[in-house]
């Protein structure tokens, strides 16, 4: 679990499982509006449920990174944790990766595109 920084512009989270996810999703707002130079991975392998609260933290993640040209994308999100967005509706507004190394290369793919 934790923050880290995997290259100087890829910023990579392990989410802890509830009741952590939601300061966890807090700290990553916070760091990602102050620095906003960086794409967001977050892994999911903890996860086994998510709140409101950590949908909303998405939510406003999501929306900062994208209007700084940024991106964010889910990795590792299980099956029922992936049908939670699905049935709010949220599917998709996330991208979603199925490892980090995926994630990671999405970002670079992007990237080189741009």
């Amino acid at each position: 679990m934790g923050i880290r920084n995997i290259s100087k512009d890829v910023l990579f989270v392990n989410l802890p499982e509830e009741p952590h996810l939601g300061d966890e999703l807090e700290n990553v707002n916070e760091i990602a509006s102050n620095r906003r130079d960086c794409d967001v991975v977050i892994d999911f392998s903890e996860v086994e449920m998510l709140t409101s609260a950590s949908i909303c933290n998405l939510m406003i993640l999501n929306k900062l990174l994208s209007g700084i040209g940024r991106q964010l994308i889910l990795c590792n999100v299980s099956f029922p944790t992936k049908c939670i967005f699905t049935l709010t509706g949220l599917k998709s507004s996330f991208k979603f990766a199925n490892d980090k190394l995926s994630a990671l290369e999405s970002i670079r793919n992007t990237s080189v595109s741009s």
